[in-house]
């Protein structure tokens, strides 16, 4: 029996609930200024209100701009688009932005314009909606004088993007104040705000850097003339859209269409300047594919409608169209409805919300479509990263537990700077369930998996031996204590329970018949393993026996299961299955004299599954379970016990099979699953370019010993030749290159600083041991037939 019977232990976790504390990393601002809004009256859902600011400064010189708010908003700043926010935050742990800009003497103006959602979203919980709002200039408070206004040129339908999102912009803008944004605007008309109590914690500085905001020139794919052919136009805009006769050989041309392509599912908008004749409407869509040929602006697996498109009516003349929300989507369509020769086109480029741009590192072998593959993986990385490291841009932009396990270790691959999963990590721990189970999912829509709930205590331990950053450990133990107390509520004799959350093991997963699913068992020992080195880290030492007779109760569990599926001494791994066969490698249970076939067992399955075998199962949807399936989720465990086991040339083929399929069609971001009827976009696809770079360059990260300490492990596959950077700190980057000649691997590190190499003894390499690299290391080592190359 697992049952928490640990006076200690109950003792311990009381004592972590009390003294849970989420640090700013090591700063101590929070912003203190009164919340604003219209009126302290209740706010209606989905309402636009504008907001004018003007302030003067006494010096030229940067400003810090600070601010945060609910639901979302854009700012100006003397006239020109600035930021957008807020960053997502706790109800109990708000956060602000900070973004800092040069600025003359004199006389500005900020304007913002905030969207009251009034429902809970992916992003964001309901919240009343408020703006704050601080400038500083040499540490100096700048006074603001405020006034707002409702913008009544906003629609409120009842059309929501789909369940997970907010609702459809749908705007007439010859109701809008013209140019308010701009500083000579007249606002004295307008209401002075009041403050207004949202109930929220205390403000503390966002610890992420700046989201960016990058420049995009579509490719012009087709256009032509357009009539429209369904219905009332709010009956189903979508339909409305999709059914729009393109070609007009029998009807008369009510408009112009465009199509374009962004060359990546991204999450954007549009900032078109356009000439138009009042009234004239003008739609965006947008989507991840075409169907068809076309824009088709349904959002599958939404659970709901869905309706990815913006809607204008024109003022008249010349005219920006710039939707306040980005939407995801790779392929955009424009129609205008309007008489075709006064339609004018003045200029067309998009937005894209990413919170990186170009990648530091990089990854170059003999094979092109590996390298291929790699930049797949950063690209869609990107794609999935704002405020927040997201599983997707279009369905759902939702901050996934599981989906960060994996974008960790891809954005290490590619940058240095991978603080939204820190923050991440942390929210998680914020968004607790009241028994302390870490949330899978938050900071809106939460959701609680036990699965997610286990690997957050890798995760935490990955990001500290990734960047060196303890202050994370030390920020979280309380919050890791609770977590794993949480389990054992669900404790019984087949280990914990189903009950305590959902234990998601990968789509398509089928679980093992008893009480208990073992996967999510595996999950859990993994976690209490690393609950007993994160005590060993912070010195908790009275903590230690405790996770350690935890895991052995468990552990005797796993045993036993994995010990009653054998026949005549051998393991039946058909009915242990291939994702509890996985994670029993990587947790230990399987014994070294039956590794080998279970590795054959593991390749076996996966040549039996699509993209393999075309003619296995498909995963069509997430009730589709079958045993004949794999994922690229879950290479992130399978792919690393094959590698460590001496298997790379076997992981490298699967690459190009499987991921090759996924580039298929044009395809430039990653398939959720091998499956195209899925997400186009998913960042947690992208294990081949963290195992690139981790396994086939050769170093892997051991900051968690000292900053700038790799271990070397090179495993080389059939790969005559690889070269590439890490990235360390500060933007610089770590420059490695290999080449295999006469039965031998010459490996070259070039560093800008001091780095330290744990060499292995059992590479045979012609240096050994703890090595610090100044500038420069070249090594020889032979091509072995092992698990080290």
């Amino acid at each position: 029996m697992l049952k928490f019977k640990s006076y200690r232990l109950i003792f311990l976790v009381l004592l972590s609930l009390s003294s849970i504390k989420f640090s700013a990393s090591g700063q101590n601002n929070t912003l203190t200024r009164p919340a604003l809004w219209i009126s302290a009256a209740t706010t209606p859902e989905n309402t636009y209100v504008a907001f004018r600011g003007k302030f003067s400064l006494a010096d030229e010189g940067m400003a810090d701009i600070q601010l945060s708010g609910a639901s979302w908003y854009v700012v100006w700043l003397d006239g020109k688009y600035f930021y957008e926010g807020p960053d997502r935050y706790t109800v109990a742990h708000p956060e602000y932005q900070s973004k800092k800009v040069p600025l003359t003497k004199g006389d500005h103006q900020i304007a913002v314009l905030v969207h009251h959602e009034g429902i809970e979203t992916r992003i964001l919980k309901s919240i009343q909606p408020f703006l704050q709002c601080g400038i500083l200039q040499h540490d100096n408070e700048i006074a603001i004088s405020w006034k707002s206004e409702q913008l009544n040129g906003f629609e409120a339908t009842k059309l929501r993007i789909n369940a997970e999102l907010g609702w459809v912009e749908w705007v007439d803008t010859r109701k809008l104040p013209k140019d308010w944004q701009v500083i000579n605007f007249d606002d004295s008309k307008w209401k002075i705000p009041v403050e207004v109590n949202r109930g929220l914690g205390t403000f503390t500085q966002s610890k992420i850097g700046n989201v960016k905001a990058v420049e995009i020139i579509p490719k012009l794919m087709a256009e032509g003339n357009l009539a429209e052919v369904y219905g009332y136009e709010k009956d189903n805009p979508s339909a409305r859209f999709f059914l729009r006769d393109l070609v007009c050989d029998k009807l008369p041309p009510q408009g112009l269409w465009k199509r374009y392509d962004l060359g990546f599912v991204m999450l954007a908008r549009p900032k078109f300047v356009l000439d138009l004749p009042a009234g004239a409407v003008v739609e965006f869509a947008y989507s991840e594919s075409l169907s068809h040929g076309r824009v088709a602006p349904w959002i599958t697996l939404s659970g709901s409608d869905s309706y990815n498109l913006d809607h204008f009516i024109a003022s008249g003349g010349g005219q920006e169209f710039f939707p306040v929300h980005p939407k995801g989507g790779r392929f955009v369509e424009v129609h205008i409805i309007a008489p075709v020769k006064e339609i004018k086109f003045v200029g067309e480029k998009f937005i894209k919300r990413s919170y990186y741009d170009q990648p530091e590192g990089d990854f170059r072998c003999n094979d092109e479509l590996l390298n291929k593959i790699w930049r797949t993986g950063i690209e869609t990385y990107k794609s999935c990263s704002e405020d927040a490291l997201i599983d997707n841009p279009t369905r759902e932009r939702g901050q996934w537990l599981g989906d960060m396990g994996v974008g960790m270790r891809i954005g290490a691959a590619g940058f240095s700077d991978i603080r939204i999963c820190r923050r991440g990590l942390v929210q998680s721990a914020q968004c607790a369930r009241n028994d302390g189970l870490v949330a899978g999912l938050c900071p809106g829509g939460e959701s609680y998996l036990s699965t997610f709930s286990a690997q957050w205590v890798s995760a935490c331990l990955n990001y500290y031996s990734l960047t060196g950053d303890k202050t994370l450990l030390d920020e979280l133990y309380p919050a890791a204590i609770r977590n794993m107390a949480a389990f054992q509520k669900y404790s019984s004799q087949w280990g914990i329970g189903n009950d305590a959350g959902w234990a998601f093991i990968d789509w398509g997963y089928v679980p093992n018949p008893e009480p208990a699913d073992m996967g999510l068992n595996l999950h859990y020992f993994i976690a209490l393993q690393g609950m007993i080195k994160w005590s060993e880290l912070l010195n908790k030492k009275e903590m230690i026996p405790e996770y350690k007779k935890l895991s052995g109760n468990i552990s005797e569990i796993i045993t036993a299961w994995f010990g009653k599926n054998t026949k005549s001494g051998l393991y039946d791994w058909d009915i242990i299955g291939y994702h509890r066969t996985v994670l029993g490698m990587l947790a230990g249970f399987i014994p070294a004299t039956h590794r080998t076939e279970a590795i054959t067992y593991i390749k076996k399955h996966i040549l039996n599954c699509f993209p393999n075998n075309p003619s296995a199962p498909f995963l069509s949807d997430p009730g589709a379970n079958n045993p004949q399936l794999i994922t690229p989720y879950f290479s992130q465990y399978a792919f690393r016990v094959l590698i460590e086991q001496g298997e790379t040339a076997f992981v490298l083929d699967q690459y190009r099979k499987c991921w090759g399929w996924a580039l298929e069609d044009g395809r430039t971001t990653w398939t959720e699953v091998f499956d195209s009827r899925w997400s186009r976009c998913h960042q947690w696809a992208g294990s081949p370019t963290w195992q690139l770079s981790t396994y086939v360059l050769g170093l892997q990260h051991r900051f968690d010993q000292k900053k700038n300490t790799f271990d070397l492990g090179l495993y080389t596959g059939d790969l005559e030749s690889a070269e590439g950077r890490i990235p360390l700190s500060e933007g610089k980057t770590i420059m490695i290159k290999w080449k295999k000649a006469n039965n031998m691997i010459i490996y070259e590190i070039s560093t800008p600083v001091p780095i330290t190499i744990n060499i292995p003894a059992e590479m045979k390499a012609s240096k050994k041991g703890s090595v610090i690299v100044k500038d420069k290391l070249v090594l020889s080592v032979p091509v072995l037939k092992s698990k080290v190359i």
